[in-house]
């Protein structure tokens, strides 16, 4: 049984140490939410599934080298010999502040469609536990909007558990747009994860939760950045504050804030310790460089309980 299915976009991510215009070196990797999500499911201990189109290209092997090297099973992934790989360039602007450039128009990863997502569920056995699907992959164009629509209506038939993250990138459409989008997915939701400033594209109510929760959405989480997240469920509110660490990069964290969330849920623990993994490995993503390199695995998540500075011996 495959625990998570996740799909979208993945692309050869460039990194510079200062302002872009100014030349100098950078740092090659991959980024992309959804096959972070999946790698720091991997890394847990999880099964995760990752389904996105590549380039016949280097950045595409580069894509798929990587994720299977940590564990993300590919098997319903494709390379698009016709389209060029999408890439990304991160400038380390000022501080920990960093400005992002998208080359995606075009690419491979945006020709994802319906028919990509349809042998995760006609394969044998039980259909995944959980699908994971972001605004993200919604925004790239029609088709990769009917390829999310097709895996929510097949895994919440199947009786999948559905998580939508609403990511909301401005660069790539508006609210409007990812409301016009995102709304008619409700039904079919189970848990809702946002930012304070993402509930609005899911819902006009002056009372965004209780609208959520009425509509059927079983858990809204809501990331507060700093000030830590909060999970609302019927039965009642959990908070949990964000760990102390030092920010490094802050790239990254919504995405291992998912992963440990939904790790703990696969596991069954309840909606505080559900928060505590989420708290956990979200302050490991902006207290380490990249995307998705210094996500734990389950033997580190212990390791902030050290104080600052400490040496693990």
């Amino acid at each position: 049984m495959t625990d998570l299915l996740t799909l979208g976009e993945t692309m050869a991510a460039f990194r510079t140490t200062g302002p872009l215009r100014l030349g100098g070196t950078a740092g090659i990797s991959v980024a992309g939410s959804e096959s972070t999500v999946a790698i720091g499911l991997a890394r847990l201990g999880h099964r995760a599934a990752w389904i996105g189109v590549t380039g016949a290209d280097e950045p595409g092997e580069l894509i798929r080298r990587t994720l299977r090297a940590e564990g993300v099973d590919l098997t319903w992934s494709r390379v698009d010999p016709t389209a060029p790989t999408g890439l990304i360039l991160f400038e380390n602007r000022v501080a920990d502040i960093n400005r992002v450039t998208y080359h995606r128009a075009g690419s491979a990863g945006s020709r994802l469609r319906p028919a990509d997502v349809t042998g995760a569920f006609d394969a044998p056995g039980p259909p995944p536990r959980l699908l994971h699907v972001t605004g993200i992959t919604c925004a790239l164009g029609v088709e990769p909007y009917q390829a999310v629509v097709e895996a929510v209506r097949r895994a919440h038939t199947a009786g999948s558990t559905v998580c939508l993250d609403v990511n909301h990138r401005n660069r790539l459409w508006s609210i409007a747009d990812a409301a016009a989008a995102l709304r008619p997915l409700l039904p079919s939701i189970d848990l809702v994860v946002a930012s304070d400033d993402e509930l609005a594209v899911l819902t006009d109510a002056t009372d965004p939760i209780a609208a959520l929760l009425a509509a059927g959405v079983t858990e809204v989480v809501v990331k507060h950045g700093a000030g830590g997240a909060t999970s609302h469920r019927a039965s009642g509110t959990v908070h949990r504050p964000a760990r102390t660490v030092p920010v490094v990069d802050t790239v990254g964290a919504g995405d291992a804030f998912v992963a440990g969330l939904l790790s703990a849920w696969l596991d069954g623990a309840d909606a505080p310790a559900r928060l505590d993994r989420a708290v956990t490995t979200g302050a490991f993503a902006v207290a380490t460089r990249g995307d998705w390199e210094g996500l734990p695995d389950r033997t580190e998540l212990t390791l902030l309980e050290h104080g600052p500075g400490g040496t693990v011996r």
